[in-house]
């Protein structure tokens, strides 16, 4: 069994939470896809990881009624993946998806890319990626890139839905005990998790009757309560607001592109949450700064950006775009 055909891609969307993939013809045509888990190298070590994606390499090869074998299944793999943070992370996890053999050449970089390419229809712009953290990366046609290391408040990084849940908790709790000014989240998260007090909330993830991972839950709740004049939740949405657009700012300037116009995608469950009372303040401090960029809410699956990142690399035929995105539309 040789190569699909010259120019074929096995593209890769692996976050933390799932992973997705598409083994994709040169001319655009999807011949297989498979999801699974989430993708950890920080946990497990990049050939760990790598190789736990075996099974939906072999998944999506069996739809496309292939296997794996001796030689590879496609020209190139375009992989972008979550914890793909740093220049070092991306040379292991490229050795490693080099050792499995499923392709002629391997392309890694990090997920924020899937989403940027997905939202543009060459690769040029910047995205920003708002979900449970926030991240930040831009690209050029000529290879150029820029990017974040994106590690939290180490790397300078503010906001995403774990952020705003703790400070829609730390702005409850201070207006419970006087430290901070009033705020309707004082009520209104006990209300949502069913409980008679921010207290017994507290107490309730102390103690581990609620479980941890449920904190983000308040995020919703932080902008109900913000959409509903509430000003200490209206300061924390601009807060994001200014930071995404700081990331996107940075980003634009770095490439030389902030006078230009150009794409800005914005994507993840926080952006795409549908809350105008981000998204307004977002497109106003975007078009003091960068007036000739373009918001853009995206939400196509990125493994679509991941594939045209695959294509980009392989020069492939101009209808093969269209094909794709055809294949994920809703």
């Amino acid at each position: 069994m040789g190569v699909i055909v010259p120019g074929g891609v096995l593209a890769f969307d692996a976050g933390n939470s799932k992973t997705d993939v598409a083994l994709v013809a040169a001319d655009g045509r999807v011949l297989g896809r498979a999801r699974g888990g989430g993708f950890e190298p920080q946990k497990v070590g990049p050939d760990a990881a790598v190789a736990e994606l075996e099974p939906l390499v072999r998944a999506a090869a069996v739809e496309a009624g292939l296997r794996l074998g001796e030689v590879p299944l496609a020209q190139q793999i375009s992989a972008c993946l979550a914890n793909a943070d740093l220049p070092i992370e991306e040379e292991w996890l490229t050795a490693a998806f080099e050792a499995r053999g499923w392709a002629e050449s391997v392309y890694v970089t990090n997920d924020t890319f899937a989403l940027l390419r997905s939202g543009v229809d060459e690769p040029r712009g910047v995205a920003v990626v708002c979900g449970a953290g926030i991240n930040c990366s831009g690209l050029l046609p000529d290879g150029r890139t820029a990017r974040f290391p994106a590690l939290g408040k180490l790397t300078g990084d503010w906001g995403g839905g774990a952020q705003l849940a703790e400070e829609a908790f730390y702005s409850a709790s201070r207006a419970d005990d006087g430290r901070g000014p009033a705020t309707a989240l004082l009520t209104a998260l006990p209300a949502y998790f069913g409980l008679p007090s921010l207290t017994a909330v507290i107490e309730a993830f102390h103690f581990g009757s609620l479980a941890v991972e449920r904190q983000l839950e308040a995020v919703p709740v932080l902008f109900q309560v913000a959409a509903a004049g509430d000003v200490v939740a209206l300061g924390i949405i601009q807060l994001q607001a200014e930071e995404i657009v700081a990331m996107a700012v940075s980003a634009l300037r770095r490439l030389e592109l902030l006078g230009e116009p150009v794409t800005v995608v914005l994507g993840g469950g926080v952006l795409t949450g549908g809350h105008s009372v981000l998204i307004d303040r977002v497109v106003r401090l975007l078009a003091e700064v960068a007036p000739k960029a373009v918001p853009r809410v995206v939400d196509v699956p990125p493994v679509v950006g991941a594939a045209l990142l695959g294509l980009d690399r392989t020069a492939a035929e101009a209808g093969a775009q269209a094909r794709l995105r055809a294949a994920f539309a809703p």
